[in-house]
């Protein structure tokens, strides 16, 4: 299992804190492909259904500051999850972390919540 923050969202991140990157990161997407995600990871592994909106939060302050986004996505069928990330845009866009996961088969209507760090350390 590998979770890295791409090299996309170290851009963002250096935008974030310049003041120069307004979209805050927030939406999730999950994909159903075979991969260790890799900071040169611009897409997920075979992307699939709608991105959601998570509630982003910052926790802690200096050096102890967390980013988090927690969001929930519902299969809309059977799918194996194997991998999530979180993106400037609700399409397109910036993948900022991307992560992979063992195999996790739902149902229609089944749920898995995310919870994405940004931590610097």
């Amino acid at each position: 299992m590998a979770v890295v923050l791409t090299n996309g969202g170290e851009a963002w991140a250096s935008g974030r804190m310049a003041g120069t990157e307004s979209d805050d990161g927030r939406y999730v997407g999950w994909g159903t492909a075979a991969g260790t995600a890799a900071k040169g990871d611009t897409t997920l592994f075979t992307e699939t259904g709608s991105r959601v909106a998570g509630t982003v939060t910052v926790t802690g302050t200096g050096a102890t500051a967390k980013y988090q986004i927690v969001a929930t996505l519902t299969a809309g069928g059977a799918l194996a999850i194997t991998n999530a990330g979180n993106f400037t845009l609700s399409s397109g866009g910036t993948l900022i972390i991307h992560g992979d996961h063992g195999t996790v088969n739902l149902g229609n209507g089944d749920k898995i919540e995310y919870t994405i760090q940004l931590d610097p350390a």
